[in-house]
């Protein structure tokens, strides 16, 4: 008669256990889409925000875009900035272009991540549109333009961290997989463009 009650008891316990692992098991999965949410909605750690919303307006304060390219050591591609820098005003737009080669006799797909240096100013580099995190394969000898639209927050004059600020670098790089990126330690800089409605 008592050995009745402790099988139920196991039969709870290991049924906790299972639910605990599976949840367990499923917020391991969403952490790092989460993180990535939370990095583009809040602008931590660097991470440009990603919309499709407009700028509240230009202001007469201008600002230089520099662009920045590298590639994992996995990854043959050659890739590079088409342009060195840019320069423009706080809330206006502009479009800039990478450019990717695969030199190799077989096709190969790379995907990106970036970054923004100075990370303080991660929360006011709003990217429109961009390349990052979209697999992207080119064929034996293929070239490729990236374009990539965004603009800068005039907010960014208000914040006593950034408003002397001048100069924010825009890096890319191509990993042969988000597996190569997540490895290499891409870490909070990065997200995904938001589908707009």
């Amino acid at each position: 008669m008592a050995s009745a009650p402790r099988k139920g008891n196991n039969k709870l316990v290991a049924f906790t256990l299972v639910g605990v692992i599976g949840g367990m098991l499923g917020l391991s999965f969403a952490a790092v889409p989460l993180y990535r949410i939370f990095c583009q909605i809040t602008g931590y750690g660097g991470t440009p925000r990603i919309d499709a919303g407009a700028s509240p307006g230009v202001v007469d304060r201008t600002i230089t875009i520099r662009f920045n390219a590298d590639v994992h050591s996995g990854m043959p591609w050659k890739f590079a900035p088409v342009q060195k820098e840019v320069t423009l005003r706080l809330g206006e737009e502009a479009v800039a272009f990478y450019a990717a080669r695969n030199p190799t006799d077989r096709a190969i797909t790379g995907v990106s991540t970036y970054n923004v240096t100075p990370d303080k100013a991660g929360r006011y580099f709003h990217k429109t549109a961009c390349f990052c995190f979209d697999e992207q394969t080119l064929t034996p000898g293929q070239d490729m333009s990236f374009p990539l639209s965004f603009w800068v927050d005039p907010a960014i004059l208000n914040d006593p961290d950034t408003r002397n600020l001048r100069t924010i670098t825009l890096s890319y790089t191509f990993f042969r997989s988000l597996d190569d990126a997540s490895m290499a330690n891409a870490g909070p800089h990065v997200g995904r463009k938001q589908a707009t409605p």
